[in-house]
């Protein structure tokens, strides 16, 4: 509403009023300030609550603490401090922002980058999709800062377990450490699959384990996915490529994923039990979800029954952006901006293993109120889920069309450009960790 008088007619007529009851606010302020606790207590220490619905429709809401001051004095007592209640939101839950302030490091300054996922030296034309950062819905997300995670991390080892995307993740921590300190190379497998890694000024051990199934399981493929016979699961004995370790591990990342889609025959109790997509075997279709859900109770049974007690982080499968085809297939993936929450339905596979993920993880969670074991989910496939244009494509391959731009070219739209989306990941761990997210 708009007043008819002005400002010098208002201070004439009301000044000394407002000065009154000004002096009278203030002192009955005082005297409840200095009498009464529970002043104190109803403004400061109880915080109202919200709900935040989760991405799927048929996820809880999730309730979260608005956030309050950093700390707060009371007035005659200086050691008496409040800390803030630390602001709760589902880090995982969100959308793609534009930011130009770009990666933290470049394919230049980074030299354990991969030939394949190096896009910007293959040839990439595009560097949009370096310009985007994860955002949450209802909180901020910090940027990974390398030298505090290097400090947490003194004297301690990490490993992440599983298969070529874990090996894409490690990459991507790796490159952000080395604007602080670059790490020695200090074993690595015969086919380098499993790689270690010394931080030397810290102590800090890094280590990627291949461990694509979890479970014992024999290969009988080559480095370019070309298989000569079906896999061999045993579904009820976990590969001691890691579990072997496991006891010398402060911090763990493990995942499963798309290696489970293969044509398996699965194992239980040292006898065939079935199979997955291996028509003509006069064996009994078990189906992928099955030999996935078998997997991850291992694992979580392994976990909570291992004396050794590490820092786990789960984390969730990672969707593919393959169009109008698939790897071998002719698909392919040139978009070159993130979609944007409701734009993309995830891939049915997808949302069968992130179901069967969720699921075996709540189990887990909920049986586990009288052991200590410290285990986070990573839940990075519905924000992965956004980013088909962090793919290396075709510049998997160094300059693909340098002789013909109408090259037929194998696409990869599974593993990750770096620096690329997936350094964001690198931000989620660091801030579950720092924060106890």
């Amino acid at each position: 509403m708009r007043s008819d008088l002005s400002p010098s007619s208002l201070y004439k007529h009301n000044h000394v009023f407002v000065k009154f009851a000004v002096s009278f606010l203030l002192v009955g302020l005082a005297f409840r300030i200095l009498f009464s606790d529970s002043f104190i207590f109803s403004s400061v220490v109880e915080p109202h609550t919200g709900l935040v619905a989760n991405e799927e429709a048929e996820s809880p809401l999730i309730p979260f603490p608005l956030q309050t001051p950093d700390s707060v004095d009371f007035p005659g007592n200086d050691s008496q401090r409040f800390q803030k209640v630390a602001e709760k939101c589902d880090l995982f839950v969100g959308s793609w922002v534009e930011d130009f302030s770009g990666p933290v490091y470049t394919n230049e300054s980074c030299h354990v980058i991969e030939g394949h996922q190096n896009c910007m030296r293959n040839g990439r034309p595009d560097s949009g999709y370096l310009q985007w950062r994860w955002k949450p819905r209802d909180c901020e997300l910090p940027r990974f800062n390398p030298e505090k995670f290097l400090d947490i991390m003194k004297n301690k080892s990490w490993a992440f377990i599983g298969d070529s995307i874990s090996r894409n993740h490690v990459q991507s921590l790796l490159c952000i450490l080395s604007q602080v300190e670059p790490a020695v190379e200090i074993y690595h497998d015969e086919e380098y699959r499993s790689k270690r890694w010394k931080f030397l000024s810290h102590n800090f051990t890094l280590s990627v384990i291949w461990s694509p199934f979890l479970v014992k399981a024999a290969i009988f493929e080559d480095m370019n996915g070309v298989s000569s016979s079906e896999i061999q699961l045993d579904l009820d004995s976990l590969d001691n490529k890691w579990t072997d370790q496991y006891n010398n591990l402060d911090y763990v990342v493990i995942a499963g994923g798309k290696w489970f889609l293969k044509t398996a025959i699965y194992h239980e109790n040292s006898t065939v039990a079935g199979c997955h997509n291996c028509a003509g075997k006069n064996l009994t279709e078990l189906g992928f979800d099955y030999a996935y859900r078998k997997v991850l109770q291992q694992v979580f049974d392994f976990i909570t029954k291992c004396d050794h007690k590490a820092t786990v982080f789960f984390r969730t499968t990672t969707p593919d952006h393959f169009e109008n085809g698939e790897w071998f297939s002719g698909g392919y993936c040139n978009r070159t901006l993130p979609f944007k929450e409701g734009e993309i339905d995830m891939k049915d596979e997808d949302k069968t293993m992130r179901a069967i993920e969720l699921q075996e993880f709540e189990k887990f969670a909920s049986a586990r109120s009288n052991q200590e074991v410290n285990l986070k989910l990573l839940d990075t496939t519905s924000l992965s889920l956004l980013r088909p244009d962090g793919h290396p494509g075709p510049y998997r391959q160094f300059h693909p069309f340098a002789e013909d731009n109408n090259s037929e070219v194998q696409n990869d739209c599974l593993h990750w450009c770096l620096p690329g989306p997936i350094d964001s990941w690198n931000d989620l761990v660091m801030e579950v960790l720092a924060n106890g997210r």
